[in-house]
C-alpha cells in the first residue's frame, strides 16, 4: 500500500455542520481525500457517515462550513455537477436501470460526453451515431476490464448482487473521474466477492481517489489509507488504520464504553 498523495486535494469538506430542524447532524467535520489516496469514512450506527456522504456528493447542503473540489476549482457542488468536475458516485445498493442491459447501463454513464454518446442516440439526434459507437466500445472495454463482459447482454434482475456491484462501478468509471464515492460497496457481498472487490480498488488508485462508506471493518481495514471516525457528528480520530485502531475515542465509540 502506497501513502497518499502531496498534491491539491481532490475533495475537501471544510468546518461542515449540518442541522435537520433540532437535529444537529454533523458539527464542524473537517477532512480530504487526495490522489491516489484511499479514505475510508467509519462510525458506529448514527454517527453520521451517511450525513457526510451526501454532503460530498451534493445531495445535502451545509447549513455551514463548505465542500471544496480544489483540483477542479469548484465550491459547493451540487450532485449534477459532479460529473463534469471530475467525481463519480456509488449509492446503496446498486441503482441500476432494470429495463436496459448491462451494456447499456454502463453506456448511461459516458452521457456527459461530447456529442451526445448514449443519450444523444437514443433520441436519434444528429452526429451522435459515431459517438454511440464509441461509447458502445468503451463500455465493453470497461465491462472486460471488471471482469463482467459475459453479462453484457443481460439484464440487471437476472445477474448475481456481487456482479451487479462491479456494473455500477462500471458505469460510474465511464465518465472518467479523478475521484470515486463509494457508499457501502462491501454490503452484500460473500467473502470471495469482497476480497475480489477490495482488489478493485486498490487498482483504481493508479488514476483517482477514493472515498468510501463502509460499516465493514474487516474488509475497510486492509483497504485503506486513512480513515476519518465519526461519532455523533463529530470527527473523533482521522489517521491510518494502525492509530485509529488503538484511539481510545474510537474504542470507546465502538464498544459504548466511558473513556
Amino acid at each position: 500500500m502506497t501513502g497518499p498523495s502531496s498534491t491539491t486535494p481532490l475533495l475537501a469538506l471544510e468546518g461542515v455542520s449540518v442541522r435537520f430542524g433540532g437535529l444537529q447532524a454533523l458539527r464542524d467535520v473537517s477532512f480530504a481525500v487526495s490522489p491516489g489516496e484511499i479514505v475510508g469514512l467509519i462510525g458506529p450506527n448514527g454517527a453520521g457517515k451517511t450525513t457526510a456522504f451526501n454532503v460530498a456528493c451534493g445531495f445535502v447542503r451545509p447549513t455551514s462550513g463548505r465542500v471544496v473540489l480544489p483540483a477542479a476549482g469548484v465550491i459547493s457542488p451540487r450532485a449534477t455537477q459532479l460529473a463534469r468536475a471530475g467525481v463519480a458516485r456509488t449509492l446503496q445498493g446498486v441503482g441500476l436501470f432494470p429495463h436496459v442491459t448491462v451494456l447499456e447501463n454502463v453506456m448511461a454513464g459516458g452521457q456527459i460526453r461530447p456529442g451526445g454518446g448514449f443519450v444523444a442516440g437514443l433520441l436519434g439526434l444528429p452526429r451522435s451515431v459515431r459517438a454511440e459507437r464509441q461509447l458502445r466500445h468503451d463500455a465493453a472495454a470497461m465491462l472486460e476490464r471488471l471482469g463482467v463482459a459475459s453479462f453484457a447482454a443481460a439484464l440487471p434482475g437476472s445477474i448475481p448482487y456481487g456482479v451487479a456491484k462491479k456494473v455500477s462501478v462500471a458505469r460510474a468509471l465511464m465518465c472518467e473521474p479523478s475521484l470515486l464515492l463509494l457508499d457501502e460497496p462491501a454490503s452484500g457481498l460473500d467473502e470471495a466477492e469482497l476480497s475480489d472487490f477490495a482488489s478493485l480498488i486498490r487498482d483504481l488508485r493508479a488514476t483517482m481517489g477514493v472515498l468510501l462508506v463502509e460499516h465493514d471493518m474487516e474488509f475497510v481495514m486492509p483497504l485503506v489509507d486513512r480513515l476519518v471516525v465519526l461519532d455523533f457528528g463529530q470527527v473523533i480520530a482521522s489517521g491510518t488504520p494502525g492509530e485509529v485502531r488503538v484511539h481510545e475515542a474510537v474504542i470507546a465509540a465502538y464498544l459504548g464504553v466511558e473513556e
